[in-house]
């Protein structure tokens, strides 16, 4: 509704995505929730099912324009920040939400019959999830060594650790949920990576409120 509306490559970047990540979290509480809760079960799966669907569309509209962008406009190396992996953990968290449902199917007889369908259309999110992991480390080689861009603590880090603990998560579910135990293989290396993200963001962030405290006290000296 804004008059002045910004241009793609001005006003598009990863942290769009929130809104699937949002609705597909919502999804996954509901759908946790249902063996705790005698009555109205299919009601809830109705509610979560709908979310899950609505984070899908989300997904699949907000990435359209981000790969525009990555494909058509200019890009320089600088607004490469680190949300833009949330273009890899909204559909790891789709894909969670999907291999929750799969798993709860026996609470509700529609659940049941779309099972077939829920078990390939979070094949396919997985699958997109895991296409974007080499292409995100690709574009921070590029960002970080062949331009040089200095790497430092930026709290938009923390976007990069949660998509890598979420992909090792979904990918875990997904495995019971299709039961293809031959998948685990990718959560048990994962499991170092994510650990590794979240301490070196955690040093990093340390580090940072370290600085702060100094300078505050030389200020105020």
């Amino acid at each position: 509704m804004r008059r002045d509306k910004p241009t793609i490559a001005e006003g598009i970047n990863g942290a769009w995505l929130i809104a699937a990540v949002a609705t597909q979290s919502v999804s996954i509480l509901g759908t946790l929730l249902v063996p705790h809760v005698e009555s109205s079960q299919e009601i809830i799966l109705f509610f979560t099912l709908c979310m899950y669907f609505l984070g899908c569309m989300l997904y699949l509209n907000i990435i359209t324009l981000i790969f525009y962008r990555f494909t058509f406009v200019n890009f320089k190396f600088a607004a490469l920040t680190p949300p833009y992996w949330i273009n890899m953990g909204a559909v790891a968290i789709t894909t969670l939400a999907g291999s929750t449902l799969i798993l709860h199917s026996n609470y509700w007889l529609l659940l049941d019959e779309i099972t077939p369908f829920l078990k390939g259309f979070t094949l396919f999110f997985w699958i997109t999830g895991t296409w974007w992991i080499p292409l995100l480390f690709i574009l921070t080689i590029w960002r970080h060594i062949y331009n040089r861009y200095p790497f430092r603590y930026d709290p938009q880090f923390w976007g990069m650790v949660f998509p890598l603990s979420m992909y090792t998560t979904s990918t875990f579910q997904l495995s019971e949920a299709l039961e293809t135990p031959f998948l685990t293989i990718i959560p048990e290396f994962m499991v170092y990576v994510a650990i590794f993200a979240w301490i070196t963001g955690f040093i990093g962030l340390t580090y940072h409120i370290y600085l702060d405290i100094m300078a505050f006290k030389v200020a105020k000296l």
